[in-house]
């Protein structure tokens, strides 16, 4: 297997930042299906990805000794910046990988860009599918055809340092109103933390505050949507998110900028008290200087003992519609996402399986999984299933809204129908 090297993440960053995404050629089906060959590969960078590296090497090197003549070329993409590299290789299949992992958010405008490879019928000869957790096939699924197969779910809970809680004597938050004075109370004790870690970028550690009060991203179905991010209840969320940017918790100069990846890097290195992560960040976390003085337990919502709804995330492996070995790159997407590689993987890194049967046995053998489970069955919140929603998350527009609040540029209102505005400039354009 040849690695690729990273593309800068500035570069990529610099890049993405645009008011929209370019727009796709036809990006018709290739009509080969060679038998041999290099197969490129597209999967997100992790923080921490040595173990799913590992992982991946295993997979690729069984998949090349049954396949003779054929070589998996694998590289690792920062997750935050895909959207303009993933266009690029929609519009320009020279420079497109076969297979490549996506976010479950993205699957109705790659389908809708023309990039995604039917499988439905693979899938459905797939022996293993018939055990996928039907929202996770859900998340591959676009007017009743199949693009490609669950890799992971994933949800976001609370980390908290158990040595910092003793250390104060202080109990765990059970409303985010206590959330928010525990953490300005640890930083008060312990100025040298964070006391709940949280990013300006951080989309999707935000929005848990938006849902838990009652706000929603958009409303509407069936691909017809509109915001309601500027509506009372959402502007009440966003409040309660922005008001931990400060000198009393997390420093807007410091935190502003953070994204997902940066609030779990900060809590592992002992940075902080509390973060909001996955289950995917638990072997990150594990291999930071917090490890044995940690614990997990849901966020708390805004009535007492009530848990916040988190963001129904994951990733899928799809293949793309040009490639040329259509057979190969199919069978090693199944390899990639099948049960075996799903187990070794949330052994790894803690992703959660898409398998049913799978989730079971895992949650049984690893008590970190608790909280996760109990987040997943309070029920969990998605992001508007409209090809739209590719363009308004390349854009920026949420994050962009939560940092026009937390450095002052503009006020709630002001930022949250600037946003809203955008967001129906979106959906009116997708159709």
């Amino acid at each position: 297997m040849k690695l690729s090297p990273r593309l800068p993440a500035l570069l990529l960053a610099a890049l993405v930042v645009t008011a929209c995404a370019p727009q796709t050629s036809d990006n018709a089906s290739s009509d080969k299906d060679e038998e041999t060959g290099t197969l490129r590969v597209w999967l997100f960078q992790e923080v921490g990805n040595d173990p799913k590296q590992k992982v991946v090497d295993s997979v690729v090197a069984a998949f090349e000794k049954a396949h003779k003549g054929t070589e998996v070329d694998v590289e690792y993409i920062p997750i935050d910046t895909r959207a303009q590299r993933v266009k690029a290789a929609f519009n320009d299949p020279k420079s497109a990988p076969d297979v490549m992992e996506y976010g479950n958010t993205d699957t109705a405008g790659y389908v809708k860009d023309g990039g995604l490879l039917d499988v439905t019928k693979e899938f459905g000869d797939w022996s293993e599918a018939k055990d996928t957790d039907p929202t996770a096939k859900q998340s591959v699924t676009v007017d009743g055809k199949l693009y490609g197969a669950p890799f992971y779910v994933g949800v976001r809970a609370l980390y908290y340092r158990t040595d910092v809680f003793d250390e104060l004597g202080l109990e765990l938050p059970t409303t985010m109103a206590e959330l928010a004075s525990t953490a300005r109370e640890i930083r008060t004790a312990r100025p040298d933390l964070y006391g709940l870690v949280v990013g300006g970028a951080y989309m999707y550690g935000a929005m848990p505050f938006v849902w838990a009060n009652g706000g929603e991203i958009a409303t509407g179905k069936g691909g017809s949507y509109a915001s309601a991010i500027d509506s009372a209840a959402a502007q009440k969320g966003i409040k309660a998110y922005t008001s931990l940017f400060g000198d009393d918790n997390c420093p807007a100069a410091k935190c502003a900028g953070m994204g997902g990846n940066d609030t779990i890097t900060a809590f592992a290195a002992g940075k902080a008290a509390m973060a909001i992560g996955g289950d995917f960040s638990h072997t990150a976390v594990e291999a930071g200087k917090v490890k044995g003085k940690y614990a997990v337990v849901p966020l708390p919502g805004v009535t007492s003992g009530s848990i916040a709804p988190a963001f129904a995330g994951g990733n899928n492996i799809g293949v793309l519609k040009s490639t040329s070995h259509r057979t190969l790159a199919v069978e090693l997407m199944e390899q990639l996402a099948s049960k075996k590689t799903q187990t070794e993987l949330f052994d790894a890194m803690g992703f959660l399986p898409t398998f049913g049967d799978v989730r079971q046995e895992v949650a049984a053998k690893e008590p970190f999984v608790k909280p996760f489970v109990e987040t997943l069955a309070a029920g969990t919140k998605f992001v508007p299933a409209s090809p739209a929603w590719s363009q308004i998350d390349s854009s920026l527009v949420l994050p962009t809204m939560f940092q026009e609040v937390i450095s002052g540029k503009k006020d709630v209102a002001a930022a949250s129908k600037d946003a809203a505005t955008k967001m129906d400039d979106a959906f009116g354009s997708a159709g």
